[in-house]
């Protein structure tokens, strides 16, 4: 992807409000406060892929639960996303990243492409 599919992506994103918490209310309420919390105490974390993953082993199936309600959530976004620009729903995710990124208050956890967790 050139910089320019990148930033007509980036710019069809944020139109269609994929980082809006409208977006993330797709999972419901409680999934959405679970994780939350997990992302406070350095268990869930965003990935370079545009989804949530585990920065530590979860051992709540609660949470799994919700992590994968918003990630189902999200990849449904990021499919429309790329129906509506012609991009992949890959190329939708990782744009999402990068604003993501720039969000990840401090003291929680990020995934770099080719890059372990890091704390910002």
């Amino acid at each position: 992807m050139n910089r320019f599919t990148t930033l007509g992506l980036l710019g069809g994103l944020a139109l269609t409000g994929v980082l809006s918490a409208a977006t993330v209310a797709v999972a419901q309420s409680s999934a959405k406060a679970q994780v939350d919390a997990a992302k406070a105490r350095g268990i869930v974390g965003e990935q370079s892929d545009g989804f949530l993953g585990f920065v530590s082993a979860p051992g709540d199936t609660a949470l799994q639960a919700a992590v994968r309600e918003i990630n189902t959530g999200r990849a449904q976004v990021y499919r429309e996303a790329a129906e509506r620009t012609g991009a992949t729903a890959a190329a939708a995710g990782q744009a999402a990243f990068q604003q993501i990124q720039g969000r990840v208050p401090s003291g929680q956890y990020y995934r770099p492409v080719n890059g372990g967790w890091t704390r910002k």
